[in-house]
């Protein structure tokens, strides 16, 4: 049967066995009949604490966390949303939204203008955080179990803070949005590599799906509530990239409302392992570099068998990428075991190595082969990455290998849909 695959903007259809393939997606939910009107709706009749508007006053300053190019979030409806809400209270002059980038680059101006739209870009400031500029963070205390907290000045100094984002399962952190927009996106280096470390990563309780009592997003709550959130605005998508339901108010009490909602639609049970799984990174923008592509990998992961093979298709047309340390860690040693040993022993922490952990505890236990667009097989093999440029030929190959009671699980939305074993999550 034919399998249509997230990848890049255009996606890619793959063949498999219909009589031993398990195809797992999200539960789809069609996109709400007004996008806008659901926006404006949680602004003003918020899961808990007063509506946006009676939460500013003239006068104040107002800085708006929002995702940055990585990341599916429909800025282009959900500032303009906010900024309505705003208006006749504060002056756009007074305004600045911080795209929260935590060690990510910054985004262009092209970039800027395809993300939150030209209106956005022309009447209000936009601002890329940069975790590696001194002179933008401010210290802020130490919080959670003993994280050392800077932020971006902007943030902190405004007189009202709201953070905008999207909600979906995340593969150490347990759900995205909601308090990941003050930090990891908001923060220092220096905080992102406590948050980061590779006891916090190497925890069984960091996964997905998992919140309370998960190291890594018990640290990063702390920290927001300790920090101040005047209000945050959440959004859950369905495979398409559209808005399904949003929530907003008090922080917390907003999350879980749009991380209940997001775990009934995009984590899926299985009865047993595969001997091959499929997966994606979810398409542009989520699968613009390898770097992102562990999300895919580690969604496999779940339900793979050890020993299988993980097949995952991701285009990486922004290389590794190029900037940060990722590459360079990646090929600091001469096997996947040997840099998962390598970064479980340290008791420092250096940049982008807990992605590199969970992708060498992936690769250490698994195959994997990767399907890209833009990255060479030499370029893979220093990653200790196969290619394929044939998916179906190489999940058959995989299949006939592994004998004849073989099966193939395919992830057509990569990270949309993390399957779990029967039994293990609830």
């Amino acid at each position: 049967m034919r399998v249509r695959l997230a990848y890049g903007q255009s996606g890619l259809d793959v063949e498999v066995d219909e009589r031993v393939a398990t195809v797992v997606e999200p539960v789809h939910h069609a996109a709400a009949p007004d996008q806008v009107a659901v926006l404006r709706e949680a602004l003003r009749s918020p899961v808990a604490g007063p509506p946006l508007r009676e939460r500013v006053r003239p006068g104040q300053t107002v800085a708006i966390s929002a995702c940055d190019g990585t990341r599916p979030q429909p800025r282009h409806l959900m500032i303009p949303a906010v900024l309505a809400e705003l208006d006749g209270i504060v002056d756009l002059d007074d305004v600045v939204v911080l795209v929260a980038t935590g060690t990510h680059r910054g985004n262009d101006e092209a970039e800027l203008r395809r993300m939150f739209g030209d209106e956005v870009v022309d009447s209000v400031r936009i601002v890329n955080h940069d975790a590696r500029d001194r002179d933008s963070l401010v210290w802020v205390g130490t919080h959670g179990d003993g994280v050392p907290v800077w932020l971006n000045r902007e943030w902190v100094e405004a007189d009202v803070r709201i953070t905008t984002g999207f909600v979906e399962p995340h593969f150490f952190a347990g759900f995205s949005g909601g308090p990941k927009m003050v930090a990891p996106g908001l923060a220092a280096l220096e905080t992102v590599l406590v948050l980061h470390d590779a006891a916090r990563i190497g925890d069984p309780r960091a996964t997905w799906g998992v919140i309370h009592g998960n190291p890594v997003h018990d640290d990063v709550r702390a920290i927001a509530e300790a920090t101040g959130v005047t209000f945050s605005l959440d959004v859950v998508l369905n495979r398409d990239k559209d808005v399904v339901a949003a929530f907003g108010g008090d922080l917390l009490p907003m999350h879980a409302a749009a991380t209940a909602l997001a775990k009934r639609t995009a984590m899926r049970p299985v009865d047993a392992p595969f001997d091959v799984v499929v997966t994606t990174n979810s398409g542009y923008p989520l699968d613009q570099n390898l770097y992102q592509s562990v999300k895919g990998m580690s969604a496999a992961f779940q339900v793979v068998r050890p020993g299988g093979v993980i097949v995952c298709a991701a285009e990486c047309r922004d290389g590794f990428p190029d900037h940060g340390s990722y590459r360079e860690v990646l090929a600091s040693q001469p096997s996947p075991q040997a840099l998962f040993d390598a970064i479980s022993a340290r008791a420092d922490t250096v940049p982008d190595q807990w992605q590199v952990q969970i992708q060498a505890r992936i690769q250490s236990r698994s195959r994997v082969v990767m399907h890209t667009s833009f990255l060479s097989d030499v370029d893979l093999a220093t990653a200790h990455l196969e290619q394929t440029h044939d998916i179906s030929d190489t999940v058959a190959r995989a299949l006939a290998a592994a004998g004849p009671d073989a099966r193939v699980c395919v992830l057509p939305e990569g990270p949309q849909t993390i399957p779990y074993l029967s039994g293990e999550r609830s």
